[in-house]
């Protein structure tokens, strides 16, 4: 049976996003919303900022409702604001990853159409090379310290240029600052933006889908509020509305930070501590030490780091309630030793980009190890054989996943087979589980061939086309290899013809096209790959 949501969580009484973020300003405009390297904003500011953005938009811009805008930004009060304002304008959100490489930048560019970027001055000399190869007209760029106060703006932004050099020189004559965007005095005329919602396209995540070559995700208005709304389901349970305060380490452009700091927690009117660099695991206990943190939502690798950090320990955890943990596996020692430290437990749960993204989570009370918890509220899951008959209980077998947060589609994909879903709304998630009689789903194998990076999908589709446009590559196969840091990391096997390319030149050509937690860890020089008969290579081998 089904489980139903609650009439007061029922998604259907809100059209779209902008109605999400007007309640958000109505009901929660007095609250902390987002902090940010000192400074924080509440829900009317960024309320505020973002209705002024959207206000530079339909003014000075050409972009009609509908066209879609690239956000290439990490965790900084800028993201909400752009995203709000974009929202606000009726425009599709591209949420484009700050680590891209110029090669990576160009195929999402060129495939959602984006007419516009909001994107940080470190990014620029990339965009600078590919800009002549898109359909972007607008672009404006922000600086670190934008909407700091004047005096840290300045400090910020003068460190990340002349001090750390973060900003590499570009040469964008026709770009915008956002500060300016923001300061206009604009009237802003809301008709267009609401003209949008329901099965409209709100946001397009891109996600190597089940066939390893990168696709946007359409997720409509539907979908996301559904999902919003399943996920508070759960969340009620142990999180209070305008009392909590939630660690964001995860990068907002993925699509569960981005359900959970720009929808889940805003509708909540709970404060969002934005990690721009969680890497920078001093910054990342100093907010603990900071703030009573009660909230936190990381992957395994995060929460090992953290746990191996002598400074850690000295935290004070009592007021920490909620933990989540996505993106990758979550080591059962690791849950274990966190749970021993901190005195709160890791509800793993289980989610994909094409499912806006929560399927599944582990709640308080009912947490099982090893398994990613039952379906959250109005979810299906029907698990099947190769044939696509369903399997008994307790058996493998392929997930597919209906509900409504279920995407629309991939972007630019018409026909059925491609587009994703089938006629009567089930996602094949590639995905291989068994399912409990008591409805505990186990991840017992991950979509086909993928590798899994610090919780970042890594298709060796991506890899391997670039590696073989080097002179002297032949063939190339990558696998993911055990990694007791990352998780898994991608390990290359090469056949090339004399002279090869040594192992630098080939590492070296693989940072210019690649995000670096795609670049392998190690290299295999091979006479040929195994193949079937049909000629496709049989990574199982390369892994045995």
């Amino acid at each position: 049976m089904i489980e139903r949501l609650p009439e007061e969580l029922r998604p259907e009484k809100y059209h779209s996003l902008t109605d999400v973020y007007d309640y958000i300003a109505r009901e929660h405009g007095d609250r902390d919303a987002y902090y940010c390297l000192g400074k924080t904003l509440k829900y009317a500011e960024v309320d505020k900022l973002a209705t002024r953005f959207a206000a530079y938009l339909q003014h000075e811009t050409r972009l009609q409702p509908g066209d879609r805008i690239a956000i290439q930004l990490p965790n900084l009060l800028q993201f909400p604001v752009v995203l709000m304002g974009a929202v606000k304008a009726g425009l599709i959100i591209v949420n484009t990853n700050p680590l891209y490489t110029a090669h990576e930048m160009v195929h999402q560019f060129t495939d959602s159409g984006a007419k516009a970027i909001v994107i940080l001055s470190a990014f620029c000399d990339k965009l600078q090379q590919i800009l002549p190869q898109t359909e972007i007209e607008t672009v404006i760029v922000t600086e670190l310290g934008d909407l700091q106060s004047p005096l840290k703006r300045a400090f910020l932004n003068f460190a990340a240029r002349y001090i750390k050099k973060a900003v590499p020189n570009y040469h964008l004559p026709a770009s915008k600052r956002l500060q300016d965007c923001l300061d206009n005095q604009l009237e802003f005329d809301d008709s267009a933006g609401r003209t949008r919602g329901g099965n409209d396209v709100a946001v397009i995540l891109y996600t190597g889908g089940t066939t390893g070559v990168s696709k946007g995700a359409m997720l409509s208005h539907s979908n996301l509020i559904a999902n919003m709304m399943q996920l508070r389901s759960r969340c009620l349970l142990i999180i209070n509305d305008r009392t909590e305060v939630i660690g964001a380490p995860l990068p907002l452009y993925h699509s569960y930070a981005f359900l959970l700091h720009c929808l889940a927690m805003p509708y909540a009117g709970n404060l969002n501590l934005l990690m721009p660099n969680p890497r920078d695991l001093d910054s990342v206990i100093g907010l603990f030490r900071k703030f009573r943190v009660s909230g936190f939502v990381g992957i395994n690798t995060l929460f090992l780091a953290l746990l191996r950090n002598k400074k850690f320990a000295g935290v004070d955890f009592s007021g920490m309630k909620f933990c989540g943990a996505g993106g990758m596996a979550l080591s059962t020692s690791v849950a274990k030793e966190w749970r021993e430290v901190t005195g709160c437990e890791i509800f793993e749960g289980y989610g994909l980009t094409e499912c806006s993204p929560v399927v599944s989570v582990n709640f308080p009370g009912e947490v099982r190890y090893g398994t990613v918890g039952r379906l959250v509220p109005e979810t299906e899951i029907k698990v099947v054989n190769e044939e696509s008959e369903e399997v008994p209980i307790g058996e493998h077998g392929e997930a597919w996943i209906r509900g409504p947060q279920v995407m629309l589609g991939y972007w630019g994909v018409d026909d059925v087979q491609g587009r994703g879903v089938t006629e009567d709304g089930w996602f094949k998630t590639g995905d291989y589980v068994e399912l409990s009689e008591d409805g505990f789903v186990s991840i017992v194998d991950r979509k086909k061939d993928m590798i899994l990076v610090s919780g970042f999908n890594v298709f060796p589709n991506e890899i391997e086309d670039w590696v073989n446009q080097m002179p002297g590559v032949d063939e190339s196969a990558a696998i993911g290899v055990p990694d007791e840091r990352t998780g898994e990391a991608v390990k290359l096997f090469l056949v090339c013809s004399e002279p090869a390319p040594d192992q630098d030149a080939i590492i070296a050509h693989c940072r210019e096209g690649l995000t670096p937690y795609k670049v392998p860890r190690s290299i295999v020089y091979v006479d040929e790959l195994p193949k079937s008969i049909i000629g496709k290579v049989i990574r199982r081998k390369l892994r045995d």
